[in-house]
């Protein structure tokens, strides 16, 4: 018998929305990531026990703002728009520029994303680079998945496409990045969160601030 899947999401492809430049603007992106193991988040991390850091590279809100303007202005605008296609409650875009919308790059084959869930209600992913193999965005159907292997026994795995843009509640189902198959390739996608009226961004947890900005 056929198993139905416990998760879904909504796909739009936005390429007809992004400026002219926008590969130009990407292909400077990765020189200014900062790229280091980064310590597993707590509250949200599915990572086995053993598990401590993860290689990756970020660039964080702030520096998204001022590097690319036109994502930001999206993120405001047409995006928005597009998330309240995907949800059945009135959506709205964070009012704190450093987790409103940042990017996530992997390089080579050591680099994945950690398997975590979200703390908001609605995730936006624009992938920006293409990958045949290695990369995917992989969500478990087993909600009470705790390490990679759980994740990989039960899942649904997205293949990035350049300029397809995804919404997902992925508060319940663990997900994360594969890594490259590639050395010479990167992986760049912009994460964006989205709050709605039952789960505004007030119920963000400040333990989730404190591990990434230091907040008192």
């Amino acid at each position: 018998m056929l198993k139905p899947l416990s998760f879904g999401w909504t796909a739009f492809d936005v390429t007809s929305l992004l400026p002219e430049q926008w590969r130009s603007d990407l292909a400077h992106i990765a020189a200014a990531t900062d790229f280091r193991a980064y310590p597993r988040t707590p509250l949200l991390t599915r990572e086995a026990d053993q598990v401590t850091h993860i290689s990756r590279g970020r660039m964080p809100g702030v520096r998204v703002r001022s590097a690319l303007p036109w994502l930001y202005a999206r993120y405001h605008g047409d995006f928005l728009t597009l998330a309240g296609q995907a949800c059945s409650e009135r959506v709205s875009a964070a009012r704190d520029d450093r987790y409103g919308v940042v990017l996530n790059v992997q390089q080579g084959t050591g680099m994945r994303f950690e398997c975590h869930v979200d703390s908001n209600p609605l995730t936006g992913l624009l992938f920006f680079t293409d990958h045949r193999a290695g990369g995917e965005l992989v969500f478990a159907h087993d909600t009470a998945a705790s390490d990679l292997k759980a994740v990989e026994r039960d899942c649904s795995a997205i293949r990035p496409q350049a300029g397809h843009l995804i919404f997902f509640d992925g508060r319940c189902h663990p997900h994360y990045a594969r890594p490259l198959t590639d050395e010479a390739a990167v992986r760049i996608v912009a994460v964006m969160n989205f709050y709605t009226e039952s789960c505004p961004e007030s119920t963000r947890p400040a333990e989730l601030n404190r591990h990434l900005f230091g907040d008192h």
